[in-house]
């Protein structure tokens, strides 16, 4: 899957075990209550394609049915809490480009906060469309490997929708449309492959190649002091990081 870029890929080895669980399940809380909000209160995941995505993520790490049934009922107006979707886009240490989304109860004060994160990485925030000209919104879907896993590729290559696949540490990486995210996700399960997640995703047109470890590791620093905001949900980067482990 060349010329794309792997910090989605990183971002899921680590997220587990660098996040506290119930961080996660804040988070993704968020988006599931701003789904249900953005789509006038549909409740129904089979009408509501975002909520759809957010509830079938919440259940690939294992969220309490519970907790998604007390944020859908937030984005119905049933909480007090008003949260709202920003996206930013800015250049990182040494001109890495960035796109980030993030939800939030008080946008004055997230912008500030993710402003400090970039100006104090040596980076600024940008206008819209500086950096997402950059930047296809595709779905993400990764696959768990197999031990026969040519076999495996075969399979998957033979499922219509599938617009990239490559095979990197642990899992087979599939792309597809935005629209298409929900039925490759169906037909990958229905072959009896098993998905570790799956997402929309901004993928980069062209890579930001940085050949110095140093400067490649302050940019890993910088995007990771991002997704550890709490208000924010994704983080994505031009940054080429093949040679990153």
């Amino acid at each position: 899957m060349s010329g794309h870029s792997k910090w989605a890929t990183i971002k899921h080895r680590k997220g587990i075990k660098d996040k506290a669980r119930g961080q996660i399940f804040s988070k993704l809380s968020r988006v599931i209550s701003v789904a249900v909000a953005d789509g006038k209160g549909e409740r129904d995941p089979n009408k509501n394609f975002k909520l759809r995505l957010a509830i079938e993520k919440a259940k690939e790490i294992n969220m309490p049915k519970a907790n998604i049934e007390r944020a859908i009922d937030r984005g119905a107006g049933k909480g007090k809490e008003k949260l709202i979707s920003v996206r930013f886009e800015g250049y990182g240490p040494d001109g890495v480009g960035v796109i980030i989304n993030a939800i939030t109860n008080n946008r004055q004060r997230t912008i500030q906060e993710i402003k400090n994160i970039f100006e104090k990485s040596g980076g600024s925030l940008a206008t819209p469309g500086a950096v997402a000209y950059n930047f296809a919104s595709r779905g993400q879907i990764l696959v768990k490997k197999e031990e026969k896993d040519e076999k495996q590729m075969l399979a998957l290559m033979d499922i219509d929708g599938i617009e990239d696949i490559g095979k990197e540490e642990g899992i087979v990486k599939v792309l597809t449309g935005g629209e298409r995210l929900t039925s490759v996700r169906e037909a990958i399960l229905n072959q009896g492959f098993e998905i570790v997640s799956s997402s929309l995703v901004m993928t980069p047109q062209n890579l930001f190649s940085v050949k110095d470890s140093e400067k490649v590791q302050k940019i890993i620093d910088f995007l990771e002091r991002l997704e550890n905001h709490q208000d924010v949900q994704d983080v994505f980067t031009n940054l080429d990081t093949s040679s990153y482990e």
